[in-house]
């Protein structure tokens, strides 16, 4: 094993990079009988983190 390999990582920390460049989570869930589409589900979400040189993208709502 090399020493990249062996090298452990927090949970934290793992959650902490990932937020810190942004995840996209994305997926469709369709219920269909006999070949009729009756729910239709998607799923688009970002999930990112928010501070001053990253701010949000929705403003100030208030």
């Amino acid at each position: 094993m090399t020493a990249i390999e062996r090298r452990e990582v927090a949970l934290v920390d793992l959650l902490d990079r990932l937020l810190a460049g942004g995840v996209v989570i994305t997926g469709d869930i369709t219920l269909r009988i006999a070949d009729v589409d009756l729910v239709r589900i998607d799923l688009n979400a970002l999930i990112s983190s928010v501070n001053t040189q990253v701010p949000s993208p929705f403003g100030e709502l208030l």
